[in-house]
């Protein structure tokens, strides 16, 4: 039988891909510059529960988009019934990374435009909303569009709908790697040549009475009374992580489609690494191989290898368990030189976004390689002998790099870790 051809894959095996568009909506507010600034200059987006909240959930403090309203965000009432927040935040970052790479979709051909984006729990504000009115109302009162608006895939596909990509179009939910690994995957996508260009992502409305409950009670959200502590990746004091919402997208491209459109190149994706645990439902490995494989990959697809790590933007939830094992990580990466290497999380300032994290710490990857940085971790105060890795407590300036990677670890046991390089001709 003879080999069939992918019709849609074009003849040339492997393409640069590179960064030309991103966007953010995030506990620091809407826009890339926003969340950047507050992370730049280690300012905690981290607020206090409502003291009738702590009560509620035995938790102190969230991380939500402050001040949020969707008809002033530009939605209309129909859309914003009919759009779960998560899809709302997905749009709106979408917007921001469409509009700063240029894109007019008159010029593109649409069917090789993906749109991978993704969100690790949904829309669980309708979710908590329709369950309440189907135990009181009854089954004949709950919203119709129940299901379309809630299920996680609706971010990729409304955003498909809103800009006309009709490329490959799907979403990944692997908890809190999310966001990388949708990134990953349009990275892939293109390198492979089943697609030019990409928008990816992912999305998060993660503060909600549900989630606040689910979290709060399976013990690993802080209850630090002191807000200003409440989130402190990598210190010795650190007692959890602190739930926050939002999302982060990025246009990636092929370099040769990149640059026939005069294109402003941002920065390159050099590698993607992939793996899994196989241990357990939430803990991580704590050997960290999996971690390790993963940044092992991403390094070596780009040419590199450990000597050539600028800094790592670590997953750094802030609890006991994922802070020991990133750091045994690192260790296992890259030796001696592992005590050398700067180490940020931007937890300290954004809370954990969940699904959004990947994307939107994979934006602060970006902007800290282009402009020779490592921002600080908001937070951190002590070092922790468990976990001796260089964590910054003030921004690093005047630090060219070849290459960094921004890990992401998800519930489940997902690694993935995604190697960001400046863009060079």
């Amino acid at each position: 039988m003879s080999q069939q051809t992918n019709p849609n894959m074009k003849t040339a095996p492997v393409h640069r891909v590179v960064i030309t568009g991103m966007g953010a909506i995030s506990p620091a507010g809407t826009g890339v510059d926003t969340f950047w600034d507050a992370v730049l200059h280690g300012r905690s987006c981290i607020r206090p529960l409502t003291p009738e909240e702590q009560e509620r959930f035995g938790i102190t403090a969230s991380a939500r988009v402050p001040d949020y309203d969707p008809i002033e965000a530009g939605f209309t009432k129909k859309e914003s019934r009919r759009l779960s927040k998560f899809s709302q935040y997905a749009i709106i970052a979408s917007d921001e990374a469409m509009a700063q790479a240029g894109i007019d979709m008159e010029k593109e051909d649409a069917d090789r435009f993906a749109c991978i984006f993704g969100s690790g729990i949904g829309g669980m504000e309708i979710f908590e909303r329709e369950s309440v009115v189907l135990n009181t109302k009854g089954a004949k009162r709950v919203n119709p569009l129940f299901i379309p608006i809630m299920i996680p895939n609706m971010a990729a596909g409304n955003l498909s709908i809103r800009y006309g990509l009709k490329g490959d179009c799907f979403t990944i939910v692997t908890a809190c790697s999310t966001g990388a690994h949708c990134i990953g995957e349009a990275y892939r996508l293109i390198k492979h040549g089943y697609a030019d260009a990409a928008l990816a992502g992912g999305t998060e409305e993660g503060v909600n009475p549900v989630s606040l409950s689910g979290f709060g009670n399976l013990g690993a959200v802080t209850k630090e009374t002191d807000v200003t502590k409440a989130s402190r990746p990598f210190d010795k004091n650190r007692a959890g992580f602190v739930i926050g919402e939002g999302a982060g997208a990025l246009v990636l491209e092929s370099l040769e489609h990149a640059k026939a459109r005069g294109a402003n190149i941002i920065a390159e994706i050099t590698g993607f690494g992939s793996t899994g645990d196989a241990y357990h439902m939430t803990a991580p490995d704590p050997d960290g191989a999996g971690a390790i494989r993963a940044m092992e990959q991403a390094l070596a697809e780009g040419g590199f290898t450990s000597d050539d790590l600028g800094h790592l933007n670590a997953h750094g939830t802030s609890t006991a368990a994922n802070d020991k094992t990133e750091a045994k990580a690192l260790q296992g990466l890259a030796g001696d030189r592992a005590a050398d290497i700067p180490v940020t999380s931007v937890k300290g300032a954004m809370g954990h976004t969940l699904g959004a994290a990947g994307a939107l710490e994979a934006i602060a990857t970006t902007l800290s390689v282009v402009n020779s940085l490592v921002p600080p971790t908001v937070g951190f105060s002590e070092p922790d002998p468990e976990a001796p890795v260089r964590v910054l407590t003030e921004v690093l300036t005047d630090y060219p790099q070849k290459v960094a990677l921004s890990n992401s670890l998800g519930f489940g046991g997902h690694n993935a870790s995604l190697a960001i390089s400046p863009y060079t001709e």
